[in-house]
């Protein structure tokens, strides 16, 4: 028995090295072979982007380890100096998700997310479909300012107590698994949605900033992106409500007492609005307005801010602002040993993206491949949008949105320079399309954290998935179309 288990673990062992050695044996081919016949230097850089698009789509390696394959073989190759392939990994947009990624630390630290989540549900009401929706808007709304897998992790328990309310009540038990199933997947689809309308909401969205950034010296505005994604994210936040509660997975809970009563005790231990909670939600709403009028500001000529700056500011306030007077001494909202917690990783990933695709186009690749597919579809350009929305949201759920946002991006670049339009007009659609897979629990990780709870089997995730990327599809395609170009422009 003991040597079959011996056998069973090797087994295994074996299996997860395949995607490792496939990525390695595929980087060997392309860089020895060349079998497309580029000049060197461009047949190194795609044997490596090979080899990072393997190991990011396998997760052979972490991912943000994957991102610091550059670092060793750019110099290596000869493709790049160490100095100008480490330059992106400081790149400005990286510096505005730290920003976003601390003062998300700040309102979980004081548990000021709770307080706002849980006012809201009181607000919109506790029989089953408001309870939803309180939680739809809830999740939304703080995903618009923290990441997305940070909002589910901090919805979860929330909701799992609400569950267990609702589960010791004498309802239908098919009442019940569609309340719990909903709940569930509001939040995981709540928490994607509301994540596409701001820049700081997803880690794609600051990845395609970044290389907006770098391609075409356009700084792409807090303002300007919510003018055109927010709509988009109500939209979503709206139709997954119908979607669930009227038309796949219909409740018929009414209004509970005992459920007003565990949102009121859930409040009542919160007990008032404290002093740290009031000082971070200053900072957190000075930021936010920064952001949303940086342009005005910037018209007074008075100096000039963007959105790393004011990310940044927002941030050291949380570690200048006292929080409270200790024994100790004054504690400041955010100390440094809270920034443990932070996701220092999705920095070091954007870095490593970066740099790849800084790679990609000085060796000409991008230019290439743009005008290959600018040729071959044509230029339609709703169609081509169409076709690149659709592609992306489906793509999303096998792969890293993050990693195929970096992957993508000049790609879809390089083809709308070669037809002649607004590139924002491909690269917002990829962008919000890799961040509204529904369909599969690795599609993002909202999706996984919430399938893990046991409340949602494949085949709802499924069903409920695919109607929502068709309405996703149809929503991102018809602002891009109609309303981005006004809105959005290289400038």
């Amino acid at each position: 028995m003991q040597k079959n288990t011996h056998s069973i673990l090797a087994g295994k062992s074996f299996i997860t090295w395949i995607p490792f050695w496939v990525g390695m044996i595929l980087f060997a081919l392309l860089l020895l072979t060349n079998p497309f016949g580029l000049e060197p230097k461009a047949c190194k850089v795609v044997a490596v982007a090979a080899l990072m698009v393997t190991w990011w789509i396998t997760e052979a390696l972490p991912m943000p380890a994957v991102a610091l394959l550059p670092l060793v073989l750019f110099p290596l190759l000869g493709i790049a100096t160490i100095g100008e392939t480490a330059a992106p990994y400081a790149n400005e947009v990286i510096f505005l998700f730290m920003g976003g990624f601390l003062i998300g630390l700040g309102i979980e630290k004081w548990n000021l997310h709770r307080r706002i989540a849980l006012n809201i549900v009181r607000v919109t009401g506790t029989s089953g479909n408001r309870i939803i929706l309180g939680f739809i808007l809830a999740t939304g709304f703080l995903s618009m300012w923290l990441s997305n897998t940070a909002t589910t992790m901090m919805m979860f328990p929330i909701a799992l107590s609400v569950i267990t309310v609702v589960r010791a009540s004498e309802l239908p038990q098919k009442s019940i698994a569609n309340f719990s199933l909903c709940i569930m997947l509001s939040i995981a689809y709540a928490s994607n949605f509301g994540g596409i309308a701001t820049i700081i909401g997803t880690p794609p969205n600051v990845a395609y900033a970044s290389f907006v950034n770098k391609k075409y010296g356009v700084d792409l505005s807090f303002s300007d992106w919510m003018m055109v994604c927010t709509p988009i994210a109500l939209l979503l936040l709206f139709t997954l409500y119908l979607v669930m509660v009227k038309w796949l997975y219909p409740n018929h809970i009414r209004q509970s007492d005992s459920m007003k009563g565990m949102i009121h005790r859930e409040l009542a231990s919160l007990g008032r609005l404290q002093t740290p909670e009031k000082r971070v939600l200053f900072v957190f709403v000075t930021t936010a307005l920064l952001w949303i009028t940086r342009d005005l500001v910037n018209q007074l000529k008075w100096f000039r801010l963007d959105d790393s700056m004011i990310a940044i500011f927002g941030a050291l306030l949380l570690f200048i602002i006292p929080a409270r007077t200790t024994e100790k001494g004054s504690e400041k909202i955010l100390e440094w040993k809270d920034t443990g917690s932070m996701a220092w990783g999705i920095l070091l990933l954007f870095g490593g993206g970066i740099t790849l695709a800084n790679a990609l186009e000085k060796a000409g690749l991008i230019s290439m491949l743009g005008k290959w597919i600018a040729g071959f579809s044509g230029s339609n350009v709703l169609l081509i949008i169409i076709v690149i929305t659709t592609l992306s949201i489906f793509i999303s759920e096998v792969m890293s949105n993050i990693a195929q946002v970096i992957v993508m991006a000049p790609v879809v670049s390089g083809i709308a320079d070669a037809i002649g339009i607004n590139p924002f007009m491909l690269g917002i659609p990829m962008t919000l399309a890799a961040s509204a897979a529904s369909m599969m629990p690795m599609g993002t990780p909202p999706n996984a954290i919430v399938f893990a709870s046991g409340y949602i089997k494949i085949r709802q995730m499924m069903k409920t998935g695919l109607v929502m990327n068709i309405i996703s599809i149809v929503l991102i395609v018809l602002f891009s179309y109609f309303i981005l170009p006004k809105v959005i422009v290289l400038r």
